[in-house]
């Protein structure tokens, strides 16, 4: 083996003007930079640097080797000779040229070699290494890989600067790419699973995890967790990497989970994924508060600053990603819950004939945008009605915008139909849209129209007819697009002809006409009603649904409902929460008695009941009132009954009252 040969390169002299440089190695180094010139990029730059060392020193094998620690080739031009570098030239050769910043050239294992520290100003862990199998190097040779070897390290600083730089333009370029598709998500899962994807194509890494932070639970919670139940894992908030991240708010890079940090590998032997480096950094929101963190697994080089940089800049679009969706996903939960419950309002509880034939006439009726006038005794349902024609026609994702005409003063009736403009009037602070526009593309249910002045009945004709508003103080018009439903409990017909409601907007509100049977004339439906009510209410109430014993049924059957679907309502809903056992006995129900003209009088409703019946449930109420007003003291309320103890006791067991009864009315 030939003495080994060495050249200091600290300075290269071929680039110092001096007397004895060699003039091919000169014209070897300015042939390089001129072509690094030409070129952008680590790759490119070393592809075509390593092409033209070969072609001049005639080499099997120009290769670039880098000691991260481990030596590796990171770019080769490999001709005739298939051989790794480092099968011809010993890793402590390799490390004494790092260390001498020289260059050294040799024979061995078949092959001659050269290997040269490349002048690299941010990474002096490379070598250059030229290898071919025939003669020997020559002196100028050796200068000439030397020389080489300075050129390309330079060139390659400098391309790694233009790789920095573009690197960091794709990834801005990446970010705003990513920003404009979280605005595109609406749920929080999908979101999640999204930005990891995101997350590891931004910093070519394997795999990517986005953890929130339960607070109330102390655990984070990941997804994607691949090969977790659910795609969900579950840890606490003080556990591993994330765990620090999320407790102390500053990023974490570990280059080596084997390297005793605080990764924890049990999710690995779970997941079967082999966990090799990862970086992770906090997520927090706009008040700088930590909702979580996200955290980037495998990538193929070390994480350094601007990687960390890069992913906390993703995670501030995330956490705000995420609370839109979050909010959004609130919005829409409520909007579901409050529209189910308008639905469920909007049902036509019973089976009678009268219902029937209403439910077929609102089916019919919905599918058009016909005017509907509904009319009916008060407390009897015609909001019911209102929402059911709402919620079966092609505008039920549209608003349904009730209004009680009878309940706006008359100096705010315009203002409140059809809106006002800043300054209008006194209190008009600011711009306000009124119930017409806020219907708009859906249903407005005018209630009460009976009650409407003959001015607030002449704006109205004329915003059916013209189907603009003008806000008050305003002179733009608005168009409006709405369905009226209007319901009266008063007989328009007479009004008309009294003049106390217009001709021409009576025919434009009643297209359709729907009359609504009161309760009395519909006594299949009281019990099916009565029912519907007592579960409703005794879920609200949060206990076991009610029943109702034979003797309190028929005396809802046989109650007159002055009150309508309001009266039974009102009944059950207190019912519901006030009946002191699990069934609903006739006794709980005696405040059914509601005070009418008759009642106000003195005297009680028994339109319904036989003589026999009329003269018990009266027997039962007497007795009540008067214990009730001998404060719970029997023996006093038998004096005014005008009997004695005894035989009061006996004639409440006969009506079917509790004996306790006495106690309960001295505690009201």
């Amino acid at each position: 083996m030939s003495e080994m040969s060495w050249l200091r390169v600290a300075e290269c002299p071929l680039l110092d003007g001096q007397a004895d440089a060699d003039v091919g190695a000169l014209r070897q180094v300015q042939r390089l930079f001129e072509l690094a010139l030409t070129r952008s990029g680590s790759d490119e730059v070393a592809k075509t640097l390593l092409e033209e060392i070969a072609a001049q020193l005639r080499a099997d094998s120009v290769s670039v080797m880098q000691a991260t620690p481990e030596w590796k080739v990171c770019w080769q031009n490999q001709g005739r000779l298939a051989r790794n570098p480092i099968e011809a030239i010993s890793r402590p050769t390799l490390h004494d040229v790092l260390d001498r910043q020289a260059g050294v050239s040799s024979e061995g294992k078949g092959v001659f070699w050269i290997a040269t520290c490349l002048s690299y100003v941010d990474r002096p862990n490379r070598v250059l290494t030229v290898l071919r199998s025939r003669d020997p190097f020559s002196q100028d040779e050796f200068e000439c890989a030397v020389a080489a070897g300075h050129a390309l390290g330079v060139s390659l600083e400098h391309a790694r600067h233009d790789d920095d730089a573009s690197l960091r333009q794709r990834r801005l370029t990446s970010l705003l790419e990513i920003g404009r598709q979280l605005v595109r998500e609406r749920e929080t899962i999908p979101l999640l699973e999204h930005i990891a994807t995101q997350a590891a194509e931004l910093l070519n890494c394997e795999r990517a995890s986005i953890f929130l932070w339960d607070k109330d639970r102390q655990e984070l919670v990941g997804r994607p967790a691949l090969g977790l139940p659910n795609n969900e894992l579950r840890i606490g908030d003080k556990v591993g990497v994330v765990g620090r991240v999320v407790q102390t708010g500053k990023p974490q890079i570990v280059d080596d989970v084997r390297d005793g940090s605080d990764f924890s590998g049990s999710v690995d032997k779970t997941t079967g994924f082999e966990t090799r480096n990862l970086l992770c950094v906090p997520m927090r929101d706009e008040q700088g508060n930590i909702l979580g963190a996200v955290e980037v697994m495998n990538k193929r080089e070390r994480y350094v600053a601007d990687d960390a940089a890069a992913l906390e800049s993703l995670a501030t679009q995330v956490a705000l990603a995420l609370q839109n969706v979050r909010e959004r996903e609130s919005l829409v939960r409520v909007n579901a819950q409050m529209e189910d419950e308008a639905r469920l309002a909007s049902r036509l509880i019973g089976q009678s004939p009268a219902i029937l034939g209403l439910r077929d006439t609102v089916k019919r009726v919905a599918r058009t945008d016909l005017p509907v006038l509904v009319m009916g005794e008060s407390g009897s349902g015609k909001d019911v009605v209102a929402r059911a024609v709402h919620f079966a026609s092609p505008r039920q994702q549209q608003p349904y915008i009730p209004v009680n005409c009878a309940a706006i003063a008359e100096t705010l009736l315009e203002s409140e139909l059809f809106g006002h403009e800043k300054g209008a009037f006194t209190d008009a602070h600011s711009t306000r849209a009124g119930k017409f526009e806020a219907a708009t593309g859906g249903t407005l249910f005018l209630d009460e129209i009976g009650d409407l002045s003959a001015s607030g009945q002449a704006k109205l004709l004329r915003v059916l007819e013209e189907k603009v508003v003008y806000r008050v103080g305003g002179t733009t018009p608005i168009p409006v697009d709405v369905r009226i439903v209007a319901a009266t409990n008063r007989v328009l017909a007479e009004h008309v002809r009294a003049g106390k409601f217009r001709e021409d907007l009576f025919y434009r509100l009643s297209v359709v006409t729907i009359d609504l049977p009161p309760l009395r004339d519909r006594r299949d439906d009281i019990l099916i009603l009565a029912e519907h009510f007592l579960d409703q209410f005794s879920r609200n109430a949060g206990r076991k649904s009610l029943k109702m014993t034979a003797e309190a049924r028929k005396r809802l059957e046989q109650h007159n409902w002055p009150g309508n679907i309001r009266e039974l309502r009102n009944l059950l809903e207190r019912v519901a929460y006030l009946c002191p056992g699990d069934k609903v006995e006739a006794s709980d129900l005696a405040f059914i008695l509601a005070p009418t003209k008759q009642a106000a009088a003195g005297g009680y409703v028994y339109d319904s009941l036989t003589l026999a019946e009329a003269t018990d449930d009266f027997q039962r109420e007497h007795i009540r009132r008067t214990i009730k007003k001998a404060r719970g003291n029997v023996s006093e309320a038998a004096k005014l009954l005008g009997v004695f103890r005894p035989n009061l006791y006996r004639k409440m067991r006969s009506l079917g009252m509790n004996s306790d009864e006495a106690n309960e009315e001295a505690t009201v």
